[in-house]
């Protein structure tokens, strides 16, 4: 059942989404969430599922404008609902948006936000190594990399930074633990690097 909900997420991932690199992002988050809640004793299937979904729309209707009723998330929630997804996927997706004013209530909620923005910056990391392999990516070197505004200047290091406290965990360790779920599927994710 509960594998039928990631792949069933993954089907509709490869029918909204056609950049490879937005899916690459998509399966990175999971790829962190998963590894989050298998630690929480969470169910990682569905942690994964919502991961996989929560940006299903925004190359259709990206919402750069920041828009608290249309585009993304709000369009990808409104088809989810109508085609019966459950409510917590659809609230965990709206609560990853700032901009959507749904708090975020639970550990679920509170994870995909810390890790959302971390694993597009920690996969950036990695591709700029000479090697391009997550393996060469340590905590410090994210770290360094946050400091320089220049890098990677789409991801928002508030957001980084407030997603670990929500968590209630030291930032050090919330990317570690996302290095160490990137790590487990450099292959697929293209940070093998040059090594492998």
């Amino acid at each position: 059942m509960s594998e039928t909900l990631t792949s069933h997420a993954s089907n509709v991932l490869h029918e909204w989404v056609r950049s490879e690199s937005l899916r690459k992002h998509c399966y990175a988050v999971a790829d962190s969430m998963h590894h989050f809640a298998q630690q929480n004793g969470a169910d990682a299937d569905l942690w994964a599922a919502v991961c996989l979904l929560h940006d299903m729309d925004y190359e259709r209707h990206p919402n750069l404008e920041h828009s608290p009723t249309e585009g993304h998330p709000f369009v990808g929630v409104a088809w989810l609902r109508e085609n019966g997804w459950r409510e917590e996927i659809c609230r965990a997706i709206l609560s990853h948006a700032d901009y959507a004013n749904v708090s975020r209530e639970t550990p679920l909620e509170k994870t995909l936000y810390a890790v959302d923005e971390l694993s597009s910056f920690v996969i950036a990391v990695a591709l700029v190594r000479p090697s391009k392999s997550i393996h060469d990516v340590d905590v410090a070197a994210v770290k360094r990399k946050m400091k320089d505004k220049a890098f990677a200047r789409a991801v928002n290091r508030d957001d980084i930074v407030r997603g670990a406290a929500e968590l209630g965990m030291p930032l050090d360790n919330v990317i570690a633990e996302v290095i160490d779920a990137l790590k487990a599927d450099a292959e697929r994710l293209g940070l093998a690097g040059t090594s492998a």
